[in-house]
């Protein structure tokens, strides 16, 4: 499907991955507002809102993530922006018919073993990814929706050190925003990540200056994901886009 000319609405508007999508070389027609203008915590504001955009998408960044002990020492909040915010975005695509992506998190999985699939069974490793989790739950009620796993971070990677122990699929921002045009009409459960490595050896690539740092008594050592789906579909697109091209040259 052809996404021209679609509107596209993402909360969280002034987030971060709000932010490189804004100067990413995506041509489509997003639509970034701040709380102000939409408060995933009022229903009336969600609809509002979207009542006067008349998005095709609504791509659902919005959250509480950083720092982690945040949802440890305060779960009301947790609770509120992650869950119940994330509800009340739901009840409102569904009545206006909207298709919604939903970015949660790889941690929902246990972390032990690594190489998740889609269908593994879930066990969040701390708060964060349980409030994550609680989002996935309302999402799933709603059939025309999109729920992407993501460990996604900063480029370049703004922290002083990294775990060497624990494997991960980490992935740029600037990644998955080139990602989203190829998978926004899918739906279901996809995996996003890169190549699974220790979090050190992902950092090193644009902080060469990182220190390398012990995490296992932190987090599980291996929380790494599966993203075959995630290529199969990347290489699909690919192809049909080469087709489509082939087909423009010869006539």
């Amino acid at each position: 499907m052809s996404l021209k000319n679609k509107k596209i609405v993402i909360t969280g508007g002034n987030g971060r991955f709000a932010n490189v999508l804004k100067q990413s070389k995506n041509k489509l027609k997003f639509y970034y507002p701040d709380k102000k203008k939409l408060n995933i915590l009022k229903t009336s504001s969600i609809k509002n809102y979207l009542k006067k955009i008349k998005p095709k998408y609504l791509i659902h960044a919005a959250a509480l993530s950083r720092p982690m002990n945040l949802h440890d020492k305060n779960i009301s909040r947790s609770i509120d922006l992650n869950i119940i915010g994330t509800c009340n975005v739901v009840k409102i695509c569904s009545e206006l018919k909207i298709k919604l992506i939903y970015f949660s998190t790889g941690y929902v999985y246990e972390g032990k073993r690594g190489n998740y699939n889609e269908e593994d069974p879930l066990k969040p490793v701390n708060n964060y990814a349980w409030s994550k989790l609680g989002g996935e739950c309302a999402v799933t009620l709603y059939k025309n929706s999109l729920i992407l796993r993501i460990t996604m971070c900063e480029k370049p990677f703004i922290h002083s050190s990294a775990f060497h122990d624990i494997k991960t699929n980490f992935i740029f921002h600037d990644e998955v925003a080139s990602m989203i045009p190829k998978i926004i009409d899918k739906k279901g459960i996809i995996n996003v990540g890169g190549k699974i490595q220790s979090i050190y050896s992902f950092a090193k690539k644009t902080n060469k200056h990182i220190k390398k740092k012990s995490g296992k008594k932190l987090f599980p050592l291996n929380p790494s994901m599966n993203v075959s789906k995630l290529n199969k579909i990347l290489k699909s697109e690919k192809f049909l886009l080469l087709l489509f091209d082939m087909r423009c040259v010869l006539g």
